[in-house]
């Protein structure tokens, strides 16, 4: 509620509001919750790996320190309080996350979302009358400790200054003013009447603040260190044929890769066949005779005064003459209904214009060992493939490949599934849909989408651009409102059916 005194009237406005904003938590749709379901999935996921990510950097931060205690140990040291009030305040706000989903029985492993629509248990915990309860104030109260312990950890060095900004932007408590220029206060205006869903998405949000913020000063202590680490002075270019048997005739094929080696990081001692050459072992051998062979050895590295073993072994094949086909599918190991995918095969030892291949839905494309195949009903199809050998006599060999239907849609706003940003940029925002690691070349025209704005009445919009009425609905949206963009129809280029349901995507705006 606003501070200060109030007319009667304003304070029949503000009860007026509240009850409209109950009613429409009430009344969220099943897709709304269920976008708010999705995006706190996203956090999680996102929140687990940026945990590891920090850990990562730490341990490389504590490397350093014990390496070059005269460089890094300042900055070890300012770790090591980092990492201790991040992961405090971190762990609280999990417990407040479990307070939400407390007496929730999930379904197949996932909460139900469609069915958290209520915001009684933090209604109930947080607040008490027109303000907050010991465990409201006791959350904002972690919220601005953290804030502060960070801020003095940090001090007033100038390099730390623009994370300090960030910090007091995304951890400020201070009271809100809504889009009808009633301040609120903070916890009211951001959980508050909200759905469980949405207040559990918050958090989870709140989480991964704290861990981009962890990320971001890890990386800043461990300075030209990571910089040195990621240098391409590192690499070097690694030859990797497609296959280690080749014959009179064959074309060779293969790829170029980067390697990463440090000729700093000497071994203490190597056991194979060949020599250490800046940090890199150097292979030199006669082949063997017929049949597979191995090669194998074993470095050893000193680690924190321990000798550390690291072996490796691969094997090669020494071949007199073709006894087996090599059958490949050009983008995949499966094949994918509802497009034509592209096989190469070829039988080594023999020419690809000696050699055929058939299945259900298979043919030519056009040159020598190229084909494409347009898998039908099932869920595999087999491959069967026959080569001439000069001499005459035939060999044949057969792939079994996996038949898998085509991906669901991807809905974007801003080329990402949960974006944020000023009202400003997602009215000039593209709706689009992406077929994600799909890597035929399918083309995805959105054609049509609805927007949700909190407060606003669903609006559908023809083409992928906002238009006049969803414009006038986003100009109504406050900070902190996710507008949801649902209900999104593509045409597609390129497949030979039409493809699952896009799936929605969201706008935080802030």
């Amino acid at each position: 509620m606003a501070g200060g005194k109030q007319t009667p009237r304003q304070k029949m406005v503000n009860l007026m509001y509240l009850v409209f904003i109950a009613m429409m938590a009430l009344n969220m749709s099943k897709e709304v919750l269920t976008a708010f379901g999705l995006l706190n999935e996203k956090f999680e996921t996102s929140n687990g790996d940026a945990t590891k990510n920090n850990e990562d950097l730490y341990k490389t931060l504590e490397a350093k320190a014990t390496e070059k205690p005269g460089e890094y140990a300042v900055a070890k040291k300012l770790a090591d309080q980092v990492k201790g009030i991040s992961a405090t305040f971190y762990n609280y706000v999990g417990t407040l996350k479990g307070d939400v989903t407390k007496d929730i029985e999930k379904e197949n492993g996932k909460l139900p979302y469609e069915a958290m629509d209520k915001g009684d248990k933090i209604d109930e915990q947080w607040f008490a009358g027109d303000g907050y309860s010991a465990k409201g104030k006791a959350f904002v109260a972690a919220i601005d400790k953290y804030k502060n312990d960070m801020k003095a950890a940090l001090g007033t060095e100038k390099k730390y200054q623009p994370i300090v900004a960030e910090i007091d932007s995304k951890f400020s408590t201070a009271d809100v003013t809504d889009r009808e220029g009633i301040k609120q206060k903070f916890l009211d205006y951001n959980y508050k009447g909200f759905p469980a869903i949405a207040s559990l998405t918050k958090l989870s949000a709140v989480q991964n603040d704290i861990k981009v913020i962890e990320a971001s000063l890890y990386n800043n202590f461990l300075g030209k260190a990571a910089t040195d680490a990621a240098s391409m002075k590192n690499y070097t270019a690694l030859v990797v044929l497609d296959k280690n048997a080749y014959f009179q005739g064959e074309k060779v094929t293969g790829k170029v890769v980067l390697g990463r080696y440090d000729d700093k990081t000497q071994p203490t001692s190597f056991n194979g066949p060949g020599k250490i050459e800046n940090g890199q072992a150097v292979i030199n051998l006669t082949a063997g005779a017929v049949g597979e062979q191995s090669i194998k050895g074993q470095f050893t590295f000193l680690e924190d005064g321990k000798e550390i073993p690291l072996k490796f072994e691969s094997k090669y094949v020494v071949v007199p003459k073709p006894n087996s086909a090599t059958i490949s599918a050009d983008k995949m190991n499966v094949v994918y209904r509802g497009v034509p995918n592209p096989i190469s095969v070829s039988f080594a030892g023999i020419g690809s214009d000696k050699v055929s291949a058939s299945a259900p839905g298979m043919r030519a494309a056009g040159k020598a060992g190229a084909y494409l195949l347009s898998p039908g009903a099932g869920n595999e199809v087999v491959v069967n493939v026959t080569g001439t050998l000069p001499n005459g006599d035939k060999v044949s060999d057969k792939k079994v490949f996996r038949i898998k239907g085509l991906p669901a849609p991807t809905g974007k706003i801003r080329n990402e599934v949960a974006a944020k940003g000023q009202k400003s940029n997602l009215e000039v925002c593209t709706i689009s849909a992406e077929m994600e690691d799909f890597d035929f070349p399918v083309s995805v025209t959105v054609t049509q989408f609805a927007i949700k704005v909190p407060g606003q009445p669903t609006i559908v919009v023809s083409g992928n651009r906002m238009d006049s009425r969803a414009k006038s609905a986003i100009a109504k949206a406050g900070r902190g409102d996710v507008v949801v963009i649902s209900d999104i129809k593509a045409s597609f280029s390129g497949i030979d059916q039409v493809a699952k349901r896009v799936s929605t995507c969201t706008f935080e705006v802030q």
